[in-house]
This record gives structure tokens, sequence and C-alpha cells, in this order.
């Protein structure tokens, strides 16, 4: 016991020389890494402060041209004007967005406050004008910059980013008609100021069915009656005209009797759609001359067309809305990213479809698949479809007269 004792008191609790190297190792290599770390930490992150799509800088405008009649335009200038997209980023500055106007002479872009991932286009007026401005300046031709401004529940630009509040058509519906000009004028104002020249707005749908998850749960139309829902849609639209932005009625042939979103999944208004009302409010603006742009809806009527949804129907588009209903403006698709489209068709069929069937502005608000060279897809698939002789030049050239002709109106009162 006392040798235990006399060895335990005898024990050294100096480590050796060799544990102090290496130690001190372990805290060179630990030292290294954090400093490694931080190093690339602040490299990535200056690059990113520099990059050309984050920083705010000014985009050299290009010289501008007016659109030559189709005689004289290619084939890549007509199938460009025909498509328009959406992109992420806050400034115009480096953004591939310039790229896709630039080399694909594309038509239009759509604007949205936010995407999938978070922050889109929009975080100040400041900053959005800036923006415009620069996709303008990047465009020879005139460029459609188009947002969804319906009001309510669905509008991009809001008080928050220093926007006058925008009622929904659920309430604008239920004031004074003249008090919904005034709303829809304001807000062209701010468009206009901005450079935005086309709204995505107002909502033709009749209130058939209030619980209709796209349209009534959102108060999205005016009304449950189709005279009033033209009185109020005449309304917005005049006020819109007054600042010289362009109204886009929709969702033709008529989504408020819908019990599905398209958003989702293929919508079948079949056993729903009430004919006589649903179509009145595109009969009377049609006939009055009201209406410049049409949106079709991603919905199914199997007495209109079996086959297809209305969005990509010769029969619907065609022979129901260009042939019966008289209207000789732009159609434009909804947004062919959305599930009822592309739960069914790939691209290139989902193009030839829609092109055929008579639509003149295919949509893609690349948001649910981003790809920042969807433009130079689509104008590709398109000049394959007419060198494979699936589309006819002249079939281009028909949309690209219509787009032609209302871009004409582009910065002006209408």
């Amino acid at each position: 016991m006392k040798g235990l004792l006399q060895r335990i008191r005898g024990f050294d609790a100096t480590p050796p020389l060799f544990f102090h190297f290496a130690y001190i190792r372990i805290g060179i290599f630990l030292l290294l890494s954090c400093a490694a770390f931080l190093f690339s930490f602040l490299n990535e992150y200056q690059a990113k402060a520099a990059s050309p799509i984050s920083a705010k800088g000014t985009v050299a405008p290009l010289e501008k041209r007016e659109l030559p009649p189709a005689s004289e335009a290619s084939l890549e200038l007509m199938a460009g004007q025909m498509l328009m997209v959406g992109f992420r980023g806050l400034y115009a500055e480096g953004n591939s967005i310039l790229e896709e106007i630039c080399d694909c002479n594309l038509g239009g872009v759509i604007l949205f406050e936010r995407s999938l991932i978070g922050r889109r286009n929009i975080s100040s007026k400041d900053q959005l004008r800036h923006l415009v401005e620069g996709l303008h300046a990047g465009s020879v031709y005139p460029l459609f910059v188009g947002i969804d401004q319906e009001g309510g529940k669905v509008r991009r630009l809001k008080w928050e980013y220093g926007f006058m509040p925008l009622p929904g058509a659920g309430e604008l519906g239920e004031q004074s008609i003249s008090s919904t000009e005034l709303a829809a004028g304001r807000a062209a104002a701010e468009m206009q100021e901005i450079g935005i020249n086309l709204d995505f707005a107002p909502v033709v749908d009749v209130n058939v069915n209030p619980n209709s998850p796209a349209i009534g749960a959102l108060h999205r139309s005016f009304s449950a009656d189709p005279e009033l829902v033209v009185e109020y849609a005449r309304a917005f639209l005049q006020g819109l005209q007054a600042h010289g932005v362009i109204g886009c009625i929709k969702h033709f042939p008529g989504h408020g009797s819908a019990e599905n979103d398209t958003h989702l999944g293929l919508t079948d208004i079949t056993a729903t759609w009430l004919s006589e009302q649903e179509l009145y409010p595109y009969r009377a603006l049609i006939a009055e001359g009201a209406a410049d742009m049409i949106m079709v809806g991603h919905l199914m009527h199997t007495n209109l067309d079996k086959d297809y949804p209305a969005s990509l129907s010769h029969a619907v588009i065609t022979d129901l809305l260009r042939r019966e209903l008289g209207f000789a403006g732009v159609i434009i698709s909804d947004d062919l990213q959305m599930g009822a489209i592309t739960s069914q068709y790939e691209l290139e069929e989902t193009v030839h479809l829609a092109i055929e069937a008579g639509t003149d502005i295919l949509l893609y608000g690349n948001n649910i698949r981003y790809d920042d060279k969807l433009a130079h897809k689509l104008q590709k698939a398109i000049l394959e479809l007419v060198a494979q002789g699936k589309i006819s030049r002249a079939r281009l050239e028909e949309s690209y007269e219509r787009i032609r002709n209302l871009k004409k109106k582009l910065g002006r009162p209408i």
C-alpha cells in the first residue's frame, strides 16, 4: 500500500513533449480550416454582391425599331413575338432575361411578386421602375411588360411596396360603376409611371359558383349577373386604357362554375358551365370593341372539345371565340406551366397544340419549373415545328400581325 501511494504521489500529470506538439498541430489545423472557410465565404459573398444580376446598374438602351410587317419579318422574329415568359431577379442588369429578350426577340415578360423560393421581381416602387426601365432598354422592339393586377387577393403591386390599394372585383362589384373606373385608373397611372403596359385584368368570369376555389372563393368575380359583369369590366378597362395600359379579359370560356383550380390540375366544367351566362360578357365586350386581349383558361368542356382543354382547343379558340363571337384581337393562353397542362403534355406538344388551336401568345410564368433558357427552348420548338411542316409560316404571320397591331397602341391612351 505504501509503495502504491508513493507511485501515485510520484505520478507526473504533465504530458510528454510529444503530446505538446500534437496539440499545437491540431490547433494550427483548426485555425487554418477556419481561415479557409472564412476566406471562401467572403469570396462567395463578394462575388454575389458584385454580380450584375443583383447589382443596381444601368442597361444601355438599344436602338428602337418598329415591328416590320409580316411579309418582311423573319420566322425567328415572329416566333419570339409569340412568347411571354417570367424570370427571376430584381434588376435587369446582367440578368439572363436580357439575353432572352435580345436573342429571341421576345415579345413580352410577366412580372411576379414572389416565386416558389421567395421574392421574385418586386421589392419597392423605385426598384421595380428601375427593373422595367432596364427591360425596355434591352429590347429592340416594343415589349409587353405584363402583370396580374386585378385587385384584392390577386395583385402584385401592394401597399407595402409603395402602391395604392386596389379592391378586388367582388368588392368593386358592390360599389358604383364609376368608382371601379377610378380605381382601375389609379392603378393604371402607377403602372404607366413604372413602364408596365399590360394588365391581366379584369376577370369577366360570372360568379356562378361562389365556392369555386379559383374565382368565387377568392372574390375575383364582379357579380353573378352577367350584365353587371359587363358594366364593371367595361369601366375597369376604360380606367386602364385612359393611361395607356392594355387590359386582358379572362378566363375564356368561363371559369366561374369550376369546382377545381386549374393551377393544380385539369378542371372539367362540362356539367357546370352555363353557356349563355358565361359567354355573355365576352359577346358584349367583343361586340363593343372593348377587348384588346383575351386569356383562354385550361378548362375542359367535353361538349365543346372532347379531347383538349380550351387553351389547346381549335374548336374553342378558333371556332367559338374567333368565328362565332367574332374576336379579332390577341388571344393569350393562361400560364402553360400550370398543372392542368404539364400533367398531360410535354413542352413541344403543348406549343404545337396551342399554336394550331389559334393562340397568339404563349404565356409561361416560368415559376413552377424555372429555366433561364426557357424562351430559347420555346422559340426553337416553334421553328422546328415550322421546319417539319407541322405549323405553316402563314399561321405565324396571323398571330404576329395581331400582336404587331396591338403593340402600336403602347405608350398612349387607348
